[in-house]
């Protein structure tokens, strides 16, 4: 199988649309990660991305829908405290998990009761689904436990040959995944932090807590060892410590750091990821990537304060380190 870079104009996207309802796959951008698609109604198109992915059947997977209407399409007892974070946040980087509706098939939900839903901001995305008009699964567009993609180049280097259509819009806009939310329960539940924070979530619904044995489980990994340190005065001595032993071990070493603290490591090798946390978070898949293509072997990412979208980092850290921190 050939597999195709396309830019996202419309005859390339009613291409797409129309190769999803064939029962095909197309990546394509999100504002998150570049996304993996197959019509979620379709249990056979489904199944096609675990074997493309290599994914377990026991994970499963998020819906996209094109505006807030469809939600009810693939859903059903929609809590309040869900409507109102629909409408504050949707189309955006938040997925809920709601009570599945019929024609979700069980690959979908790894036969759970639930569905986890979503609508991209992301016009590309956005279309494609209108277009298909079908609900679309939306894993990352790469094999599983590697790193997430946020450019077509990354799907591209992933699933070259297994898929035949890559839509390229660029780089996502955020960079790590969507927050998940369980709002089923009281409080609500944050299962994964991603781009929609905590705090932000409260100032709409009020009082949420995190599914604390999410944190750290293993989930998309980078060739390289990783180790995350935690934040606080020294941390970069600290980073810089680490660095020297493990390059006197002979290890290939490079510090994922914001553009602030570069100077703290002297010449030792950097892979600079922007002056905030949003740009950390953008940027973070990416260094990844290129420390594998660059055959570093170990990884030291700077870490955050743990407020706002540094928890999503922290999150998304500590899953990739495999709680590795130091």
């Amino acid at each position: 199988m050939e597999t195709v870079i396309l830019q996202p104009n419309k005859e390339n996207l009613y291409k797409c649309a129309a190769h999803l309802k064939s029962g095909g796959l197309v990546a394509f951008p999100t504002e998150t990660v570049y996304a993996l698609g197959a019509v979620a109604t379709n249990a056979a198109a489904v199944e096609k991305v675990f074997d493309v992915k290599k994914r377990s059947h026991d994970k499963p997977l998020i819906v996209a829908v094109a505006k807030k209407s469809d939600i009810a399409t693939v859903a059903r007892n929609i809590p309040d405290k869900a409507r109102a974070l629909i409408d504050a946040f949707m189309p955006g980087a938040l997925t809920l998990l709601l009570d599945r509706a019929e024609n979700i098939p069980d690959a979908v939900t790894a036969g759970g009761d639930t569905v986890a839903v979503r609508i991209p901001d992301n016009e590309t995305a956005k279309t494609l689904i209108e277009l298909t008009g079908a609900p679309v699964v939306v894993p990352s567009a790469n094999i599983s436990e590697k790193t997430s993609p946020t450019l077509a180049s990354h799907v591209y280097d992933d699933l070259n040959g297994k898929i035949s259509y890559i839509l390229d819009g660029g780089a996502s806009e955020i960079g790590i995944e969507s927050t998940i939310i369980d709002t089923r329960c009281d409080p609500p539940e944050i299962l994964r932090g991603g781009g929609v924070t905590a705090d932000m979530i409260e100032r709409v619904i009020g009082k949420v807590k995190f599914k604390r044995e999410s944190v750290c489980g293993g989930n998309y990994m980078p060739l390289a060892e990783v180790f995350f340190s935690a934040y606080y005065d020294g941390m970069t001595q600290n980073i810089c410590a680490r660095y020297d032993e493990l390059a006197k071990h002979g290890r290939k070493t490079a510090v994922i750091c914001l553009d602030g603290n570069a100077a703290y490591y002297g010449e030792r090798k950097l892979y600079r990821v922007g002056k905030s946390y949003s740009d950390y978070a953008h940027n973070l898949f990416a260094a990844l990537r290129k420390a594998d293509a660059e055959h570093v072997d170990a990884v030291i990412a700077e870490g955050v304060v743990s407020e706002g979208i540094g928890l999503s980092l922290i999150n998304r850290l500590c899953k990739i380190s495999r709680g590795n921190i130091i």
